[in-house]
């Protein structure tokens, strides 16, 4: 954006912040979640490359970088909601058991999600992944590289797994 252009300065500031959009989006999504199953469960892979690189994935709908996961359907276990997530968010196909590394509770989201957490070794990448109208951004990024915008729970999770860091019960 240049910033001496009027007309371009107007559709910025048209445009809605960006932190309560994702505000706005994550209590509907959790509101909807609330009728279909009153506890909401979902999953997140930590996903290690042979160069000891993180798959992280950024949304269009809410800032920052993620670890790649989403919610468990009805009839589904947490190890096909994993699979699931994990090729739709960042063509990675598991080749092997990933290990569950803990379940949490998210009181950022309500009192009543969970997420359980898995490390993810064993597997195939697709390859680049591109943006579509939920993903942004997916990537494998360096331990001591991380992108900007990576959110305290992702950078917790890393440093439990990665560090001997005590495991929190908390997302």
């Amino acid at each position: 954006m240049r910033e001496d252009d009027p007309a371009e300065l107007a559709i910025e500031k048209d445009r809605p912040d960006p932190s309560l959009r994702a505000r706005i989006v994550s209590r509907i999504i959790t509101f909807g979640a609330l009728f279909q199953r009153p506890m909401t469960l979902g999953v997140r892979g930590l996903v290690l490359d042979a160069q000891s690189r993180v798959l992280l994935v950024r949304h269009t709908y809410v800032p920052g970088f993620y670890l790649p996961g989403g919610g468990v359907e009805g009839g589904e276990t947490m190890m096909q909601a994993l699979a699931r997530e994990l090729e739709e968010e960042g063509g990675v196909h598991l080749l092997g058991a990933p290990a569950l590394h803990g379940v949490y509770l998210n009181r950022r989201v309500s009192a009543r999600d969970h997420v359980a957490l898995y490390v993810v070794r064993d597997f195939r990448c697709e390859g680049p992944r591109e943006p579509d109208h939920e993903i942004a951004e997916a990537g494998f990024f360096s331990l001591d590289a991380l992108p900007p915008g990576v959110t305290p729970a992702t950078r917790a999770r890393l440093s439990e797994v990665l560090d001997g860091e005590p495991v929190s019960p908390y997302w």
